[in-house]
């Protein structure tokens, strides 16, 4: 028997890092097949100066939206449902056909459930007296 130690520690190596990933990425893409994985950033601005911004990333068919923000002065005007309606957009561009993201009660479950989202999945006290929300949308 190989001997082995499960342990806490306070950081990986960068190379550490590196590696877990790499050999995950490779175990998934052999059994589902390649992600076509792809970033996809989508911005608002004015006068160059960033005011509100979609991030996500496309792979196997799928948009993942990790950060949708908008700016103080610029919600409650259309602004979100421009820069999600975008990487949509785009998304389909790239041949996906569906997105999922989360959210939190404090921020906008509303807002994607007007934009045609559904609820699959809710974490209670996520953090202590709120929710955490998991949506998805067909494209």
């Amino acid at each position: 028997m190989v001997e082995a130690s499960v342990r806490i520690e306070e950081r990986l190596t960068p190379e550490d890092q590196r590696l877990t990933f790499d050999r995950l990425l490779a175990f998934n893409v052999a059994v589902a097949g390649p992600l076509g994985h792809r970033e996809l950033f989508v911005s608002l601005r004015q006068d160059e100066e960033l005011c509100g911004a979609c991030i996500g990333r496309t792979y196997w068919e799928w948009l993942f939206v990790d950060m949708l923000w908008v700016g103080d002065g610029f919600r409650k005007r259309g602004f979100g449902k421009a820069l999600l309606g975008k990487a949509e957009d785009e998304a389909r561009a790239r041949g996906c056909r569906n997105v999922y993201l989360d959210t939190f009660s404090f921020q906008a479950p509303e807002f994607y459930r007007r934009l045609g989202y559904v609820q699959f999945g809710r974490l209670a006290d996520f953090p202590k007296g709120h929710s955490r929300h998991f949506l998805t949308k067909e494209l």
